[in-house]
């Protein structure tokens, strides 16, 4: 990846960070003003699905750069230290 495609992913990715955390407050405030449980569960779903997008995101950038990686300098150790971190993201 390019120094520039890092800059434009890390750019989009601080930009769907700050949305998700304008949600938060969001759903602090549907608790604060007594909002409808299941619309505050709703906004709860919505932030969850967000926060994995990112998560994906950033584990999608991850393993490119660590497989290919692995496949110049040969190093299987890298394959497995990219399958921990996936087991550690999916729990």
């Amino acid at each position: 990846m390019k120094k520039d495609d890092s800059y434009s992913n890390k750019t989009k990715l601080v930009k769907r960070l700050k949305k998700i955390e304008g949600q938060v407050k969001g759903i602090q405030r549907m608790i604060e003003d007594d909002k409808y449980c299941a619309d505050v569960l709703i906004q709860i779903a919505a932030v969850k699905a967000a926060i994995n997008k990112v998560g994906l995101l950033i584990l999608r950038n991850h393993s490119h750069a660590c497989i290919s990686r692995a496949i110049k300098e040969n190093k299987e150790e890298m394959v497995e230290d990219l399958i921990n971190v996936l087991e550690k993201f999916i729990k």
